[in-house]
């Protein structure tokens, strides 16, 4: 008979294979997501060899994308008395995990992409040909929807867990 230990680890490892494919999907790096699916499951914290042996990656790669989960807020350095290594534990509370990657999203792409709609209005404003009015209204159209679903965003971000699924169901019921 399979022990639990053995079920755990195996599906422990599914769910960290497919972390880091869904990770991909959103535009975040694929071991980047595996990472933080191997430190959000883990029991206790790890240090970049133990993180380097599960994922069978190098310790470029590992130190590279810990460090990036460190800027994201997803995962936190954690220093054990008399040891010199650093250990690494992420953040579980899975609407913090949402917060947190909904803002560096923003900031990475949502604000960046604004910016250029917002220019490309800007230069276009005193067209006068057909094609160049359009142009115009199609970026101002656009950087009003973006707009819009950035605040929206901020907002649900901003909510406690529970007024945000509160406010979810009333939008899909």
């Amino acid at each position: 008979m399979i022990s639990e230990a053995v079920n755990l680890e195996a599906a422990r490892d599914e769910f960290v294979t497919q972390w880091g494919i869904m990770g991909a999907q959103w535009g975040i790096n694929r071991t980047m997501a595996q990472i933080h699916a191997l430190l959000m499951t883990a029991p206790d914290v790890m240090s970049t060899d133990e993180v380097m042996a599960t994922l069978e990656i190098s310790r470029g790669n590992a130190h590279t994308n810990l460090k990036d989960l460190v800027s994201w807020g997803l995962i936190r350095i954690v220093t054990k008395k008399g040891e010199r290594k650093e250990f690494f534990e992420a953040e579980k509370d899975v609407w913090e995990i949402f917060r947190r990657v909904a803002r560096e999203r923003k900031r990475r792409e949502i604000e960046p992409a604004l910016e250029t709609l917002r220019n490309c209005k800007a230069a276009s404003e005193d067209m006068k040909s057909p094609e160049g009015r359009a142009f115009h209204e199609q970026m101002d159209q656009l950087e009003d929807f973006v707009s819009f679903a950035s605040r929206m965003g901020d907002r649900v971000a901003s909510m406690q867990h529970g007024k945000a699924i509160k406010l979810a169901m009333k939008f899909f019921s």
